[in-house]
């Protein structure tokens, strides 16, 4: 999967998303990325117990819970996208409201190990699902959010947000717990 590790040109996605496109290195493959981030993310948070992934770094921030099942229902949303123009679906895909996502999903209330395993299922169908798609594919676009969008886009838009989310967790909420 060579092919791959050519980013998407700015043609390919809405300008946003260059911040999560920058966090997949340069020549690296955004689904090698993907395989390893579930080893990062249960290195660091091996050992944390239920109440401390309720914890917020800030008043209105969203707890470890929360960003993690975001992680969760975003990843879920790309790849849903990533289906769609990868069948050749040109109907416009519309976009989503994150914040209105996080506190409807309960994830505070939920056993940290459950995200986690719900976390592994996703991540498993993800890298199914851009495993299938051959090299062409990751050319067609489509459009999400009022933007067009490739499908190689949404490969490293899915590795680079995931990514944004690990540089957090190790940034401003772990250092909180030591």
């Amino acid at each position: 999967m060579s092919y791959l590790t050519t980013r998407p040109g700015a043609d390919q996605y809405a300008p946003y998303y260059a911040t999560y496109i920058r966090l997949v290195p340069e020549g690296h493959n955004p689904l090698q990325q993907l395989r390893e981030q579930p080893v990062t993310l249960r290195q660091l948070l091996h050992g944390l117990s239920d109440e401390q992934a309720r914890l917020r770094y800030a008043p209105g921030k969203w707890s470890i819970k929360e960003s993690l099942v975001h992680v969760l229902d975003t990843e879920r949303i790309f790849a849903y996208r990533a289906l769609r123009i990868a069948r050749g679906d040109q109907q416009p895909l519309p976009g989503f409201d994150q914040d209105a996502y996080v506190p409807a999903s309960g994830a505070d209330i939920r056993p940290l190990e459950d995200i986690l395993g719900e976390y592994t299922a996703v991540r498993t169908a993800t890298l199914s699902l851009l495993e299938s798609f051959p090299a062409e594919v990751y050319e067609r676009v489509g459009t999400a959010s009022a933007s067009p969008v490739s499908v190689r886009a949404l490969a490293y838009m899915l590795a680079g947000h995931e990514a944004h989310h690990l540089n957090l967790l190790q940034e401003r909420y772990l250092p909180l717990l030591k």
